[in-house]
């Protein structure tokens, strides 16, 4: 069966559609990162090899195999590898604490560890309450060096059967504070987002966000399956982003709001070819609609928003080169996507009020690895019965269909029996010369409940004091969001993906400055 015909069927395997790839592109590059390029042939005959090594170490079908290391082109096989032998993959964050990591690879029971020297080294502490079986991608001494790990050359591992709704993979929500919850993605979900289509069979895609992202596997996955290549980043850098993107005529790029904006203000961006690409994506965080223009204005090709959830559900894109008058949304659901907004008693909502952003999809997770009351607290059904996944974000729906996002549920800030949204304080801010960034949060207050405070980062070179700041803006302000405090800082604390990590801001906040 041709991959075209493959990808046709209502349900299928990635690991089916690269063997196939593998026939009809041959040499073709696959993988390339700074060290090597694996074309489909090899990367087809790497994936067997792992997928029996991995047998040969009793791995089964439904089984769990973690990986842990800085991107390359071997981790980018071994994912794939893991697939072929009917495993689950759950890939973690390098960022996380040693005690979450342990965490994560006990909550997902995994056989096998594919790890670094990097990741070995922040391990030393905890090593001895790890059971995987620990292989070195790197061929360093944090494990079994890989290519000696390896099934020799021309094994093939048993065929497996794989069920749609069985796990392709498992996300960890969060490593750096707090329990993860582990969400289980099915193939069925997988499956959905590589027939998409948008990633052409000529993509050259730029992967330069860590290989444990949802994000970078909604561009990842439909690249390789679709036949491109992918030139994968081991970290993001802004001018090696774009050395890399000229060198090799890249098409198209996943990037968090946080890239678009340090690639956008170097002063050298206008110097380098960027005429071959086709289109850029976006997600994972508010991307503001004036980077947004400016992309459009200078950087060839289409820009697409998409907003969702890495537990699926209903999603929403914006295809902003369609529609510049757009910008400040997220866009429409996407087409087999139900969005809804509901209310505190989990009522729907009337058209053009606010509510809690709910979706429904055939992207949906199975839930929470070992959490059923988590998995319980992030449904919502309908009235006719229908699942839907909750986001926890407060949004409303324009007489268009486009939807703006207000604020995460849990960032609402209410102050004296009055609704504010940090995201109106925050758009305020930054239209000040002087700010770069700003986030605005809510902390306790005697009089009010809750009363705001901003975190802002000014541009460089700017000598602005904040109580200068904080006069300006609550001089713009309604009565009820004025801010309580205003305290600068060097830059807004973040995660991998570039969401700025508010709850930090709030706990570390020890009120106004003396």
């Amino acid at each position: 069966m041709s991959v075209e015909e493959l990808l046709t069927q209502e349900f299928g395997t990635l690991e089916q559609v690269v063997r196939e790839q593998a026939k009809e592109l041959g040499a073709k590059p696959a993988l390339v990162d700074a060290n090597r390029t694996i074309s489909y042939a090899e990367l087809d005959e790497l994936m067997d090899r792992i997928a029996a090594a991995l047998q040969r170490e009793g791995v089964k079908t439904g089984d769990v195999v973690a990986a842990c290391a800085t991107t390359s082109a071997e981790y980018g096989a071994a994912f794939f590898g893991v697939l072929r032998a009917g495993a689950i993959v759950a890939p973690l964050a390098p960022s996380s604490t040693p005690e979450s990591l342990v965490m994560m690879l006990q909550d997902s029971g995994a056989k096998v560890f594919f790890l670094d020297a990097g990741v070995a080294k922040q391990l030393e502490g905890v090593a001895d309450q790890i059971t995987a079986q620990r292989v070195a991608l790197d061929g360093s001494s944090a494990g079994v060096a890989f290519e000696a790990w390896l099934a020799p050359k021309g094994a093939t591992p048993t065929p497996v059967n794989v069920d749609p709704d069985q796990g392709f993979n498992i996300i960890y929500s969060s490593g750096t504070t707090g329990a993860p919850k582990g969400i289980v993605q099915p193939h069925r979900m997988r499956w959905g987002q590589i027939r998409r289509g948008v990633y052409p069979a000529d993509a050259v895609t730029m992967i330069s966000t860590p290989l444990y992202s949802n994000t970078t596997l909604v561009s990842y996955l439909p690249t390789i399956s679709n036949g491109g290549t992918a030139v994968l980043m081991p970290k993001f850098d802004a001018e090696q982003f774009l050395k890399l993107a000229e060198k090799h005529r890249a098409t198209h790029a996943m990037l968090v709001p946080v890239q678009y904006r340090r690639i956008m203000e170097r002063p050298d961006f206008d110097s380098y070819d960027l005429s071959s690409f086709k289109m850029k994506f976006s997600t994972s965080a508010p991307f503001s609609p004036e980077i947004k223009a400016d992309v459009l204005k200078r950087w060839p090709g289409g820009l697409i928003e998409y907003y969702g959830m890495t537990e699926g559900g209903g999603s929403c894109g914006l295809v902003a080169h369609e529609y510049p008058d757009k910008l400040h949304t997220v866009g429409k659901p996407l087409p087999g996507h139900d969005i809804r907004l509901i209310d505190e008693d989990g009522k729907e909502v009337a058209q053009g009020e606010i509510g809690e952003v709910v979706g429904r999809s055939g992207a949906m997770m199975v839930g929470y690895h070992n959490q059923p009351g988590k998995t319980s607290e992030a449904e919502w059904w309908s009235p006719d019965g229908l699942r839907f996944i909750r986001t926890g974000d407060v949004g409303r729906f324009d007489e268009d269909g486009f939807l703006t996002l207000m604020d995460r549920k849990k960032d609402m800030i209410i102050s004296g029996g009055f609704n504010v949204y940090p995201s109106d304080l925050e758009a305020e801010i930054v239209k000040h010369e002087g700010v770069l960034e700003a986030a605005v949060v809510g902390v306790p207050s005697d009089k009010w409940g809750e009363t705001p405070v901003a975190f802002v980062a000014l541009k460089p070179g700017q000598s602005l004091t904040a109580e200068a700041l904080k006069t300006w803006v609550n001089d713009k302000l309604g009565k009820t969001q004025r801010l309580a405090d205003l305290q600068l800082v060097d830059h807004l604390p973040r995660s991998h993906i570039g969401k700025v990590l508010k709850r930090d801001l709030r706990d570390a906040y020890k009120g106004p400055a003396s």
